[in-house]
């Protein structure tokens, strides 16, 4: 009987993925091509027509009782995309509390999986999604702002999975001391394991430091080099970094914008090879 309920469980799990807007990858990313996109379908007389996907606003019953179903049966999938949806309030109502106790289930289950496993990065970013909440805390729930915490959620998935938003957020902790005594030539090791797999957040920090010799050997080519990277992919409301890339692009010699761009065709001829 368990064999029967987990293959229909693998079923609904794959059915419920592809049928809730919008569309969340594995990872935790959102799949804005998807969730824009819009499904065809065969018209009469052999031409398409095209059938746009349900606002996000409208919930989808059995699309959340097939998540629900696969969520109950153990599937971090299933799990993490739930998580995500309480977490941000998309066709269910926003509840932290619920969104936090599904990232502990994968936690709690899977922490001793391989890194190179196929739900690694799941795994990942649900630790690193319970150091974020530890890091604040809940309001008006049992789960209260504990920064030791979140540096044990933070160092576990960037230590042991290597995941690059985990090791911004723990170089953030040893930069501010909090939760953990102040270290920021370890904070900047860690920024620079991040930066190096293309998290922007730690590559503009970085450059921050870098461009200005703030705890570091002053390298102005390179601080600028990783300034422009982040800026490339930094949202809107990310001004802190395109006020930072603006301020340092001003303040850099002839020289230092020449060598940064040098780096920067190196780095990107690297991350193509």
């Amino acid at each position: 009987m368990r064999t029967s309920r987990r293959a229909v469980s693998v079923v609904w799990v794959a059915f419920a993925i592809f049928a809730i807007t919008p569309i969340y990858a594995f990872d935790g990313t959102k799949d804005t091509q998807n969730a824009a996109a819009v499904a065809i379908i065969a018209a009469p007389g052999g031409g398409v027509m095209q059938k746009p996907v349900p606002p996000a606003d409208i919930p989808q019953p059995a699309a959340l009782s097939a998540l629900e179903y696969a969520a109950d049966d153990g599937h971090p999938a299933a799990q993490w995309k739930l998580g995500r949806m309480y977490a941000d309030g998309i066709v269910v109502p926003r509840d932290d509390l619920r969104a936090f106790e599904y990232f502990s289930k994968i936690a709690n289950q899977h922490a001793d999986d391989s890194p190179s496993a196929p739900q690694a990065s799941i795994v990942a970013n649900a630790f690193v999604a319970l150091g974020r909440y530890y890091s604040s805390g809940i309001a008006g729930t049992r789960v209260k702002a504990d920064p030791e915490r979140a540096r044990e959620m933070f160092s576990y998935a960037a230590s042991y999975f290597g995941n690059a938003d985990a090791q911004y957020d723990l170089a953030r902790m040893y930069l501010n001391g909090v939760g953990i005594q102040r270290d920021p030539k370890y904070g900047a090791r860690w920024l620079g394991l991040a930066a190096q797999k293309g998290q922007h957040q730690a590559q503009a920090l970085l450059g921050q430091m870098l461009f200005n010799g703030d705890h570091l050997q002053r390298q102005a080519a390179r601080g600028l080099m990783w300034l422009t990277l982040a800026q490339e992919n930094a949202t809107p409301d990310e001004s802190w970094i395109h006020e930072s890339y603006n301020a340092a692009l001003d303040k850099a010699s002839e020289d230092d914008r020449a060598m940064a761009l040098q780096m920067l065709q190196r780095w990107v001829q690297g991350r193509r090879d």
